[in-house]
């Protein structure tokens, strides 16, 4: 079963949408390339939405169209990196962003500050690397394709233990049917794979 496929399952199949000839041919042309198959499938089925509440993913023709978050996000870290030598912040922000030359491609965000990225390292771009930058920390190299990238983060979220997200100094004033209820309410636990549209 492949990553994509795997994904249908656990995220439960897409309500009705339909994908228009012609939805990427703005954003490939924008890129220079076509884009990740895998990632179009994922987003013609789906939509612009979050992934477990928390991996935001943007098609074309969203109401947050992803060419006008690409064209944002390279504008803002280029002035990122640009501004990163004299600060002696470089290793934050070793690649280049799209429009240069083998420049990272925006693709989505989580809402801890993390951006993600296309790292287009082959001419086929089914082979392209996933690039995480991470919030003030670095980034973070992801070998496989798109929809290898987004089970990974489903089955990451499923295999935290039944108290994960609340502070561990609660715990000791929680009784343990407040914290089964908060498990029961999924306030607190493994993450329910879930793609909500926005």
């Amino acid at each position: 079963m492949s990553s994509l496929d795997e994904l249908r399952v656990l995220l439960g199949q897409p309500v009705g949408r339909e994908a228009r000839s012609g939805d990427w041919d703005e954003v490939e042309q924008y890129v220079g390339s076509a884009l990740p198959s895998d990632f179009k499938a994922f987003l013609d089925a789906y939509g612009s939405g979050t992934v477990c509440g928390e991996l935001a993913v943007f098609h074309p023709g969203g109401s947050r169209p992803l060419l006008e978050r690409m064209r944002g996000i390279h504008e803002a870290f280029t002035e990122l990196r640009d501004g990163a030598p004299g600060s002696g912040d470089t290793e934050h922000v070793p690649y280049p962003f799209h429009p240069e030359p083998g420049g990272l491609i925006s693709w989505g965000y989580d809402p801890s500050g993390d951006e993600h990225f296309f790292l287009p390292c082959a001419p086929d771009p089914d082979r392209w690397k996933v690039v995480t930058m991470v919030h003030e920390v670095g980034c973070e190299t992801f070998d496989g394709p798109f929809s290898a990238f987004v089970l990974a983060f489903v089955r990451q979220r499923l295999e935290v233990d039944r108290y994960h997200g609340i502070d561990p100094e609660a715990l000791e004033y929680l009784e343990p049917e407040d914290l089964e209820e908060l498990v029961a309410a999924g306030e607190i636990g493994p993450v329910r794979p879930s793609f909500a549209p926005f």
